[in-house]
C-alpha cells in the first residue's frame, strides 16, 4: 500500500473529498452526533449527509485525525480513509 498521510487541517480534508466526489456524512442511529463518514459516490442508506460544518465541529470535538492515501500503489486515485484517535 502507498503512504497513507495523517491531517488535522480542515481544508485539506474537504479538499481531498472533494477531488474524489466524497460528501460529508455520519451513521444514522449511533450516538447524538453520530460516526462520521466521507461518502462517496450513490449515497448509503445507513449514512445521512451533513454539512462540513458540522462534521468538523463533531471531528474536533471527538479529537479525530483523518488518515487518507493520494494514490494506490499503481499508481491510481486512492479513496482510503480513515477517522483515527489524535496523538
Amino acid at each position: 500500500m502507498s503512504a497513507a498521510v495523517t491531517t488535522t487541517d480542515h481544508d485539506e480534508i474537504r479538499n481531498w473529498a472533494e477531488a474524489r466526489g466524497g460528501r460529508p456524512a455520519r451513521v444514522k442511529a449511533t450516538k447524538p452526533d453520530g460516526i462520521l463518514r466521507i461518502d462517496f459516490g450513490e449515497p448509503e442508506e445507513e449514512l445521512e449527509p451533513i454539512t462540513w460544518a458540522d462534521f468538523f465541529r463533531i471531528f474536533d470535538e471527538s479529537n479525530l485525525a483523518f488518515l487518507y492515501q493520494e494514490r494506490t500503489d499503481d499508481d491510481r486515485i486512492s479513496r482510503f480513509n480513515k477517522l483515527v484517535e489524535r496523538g
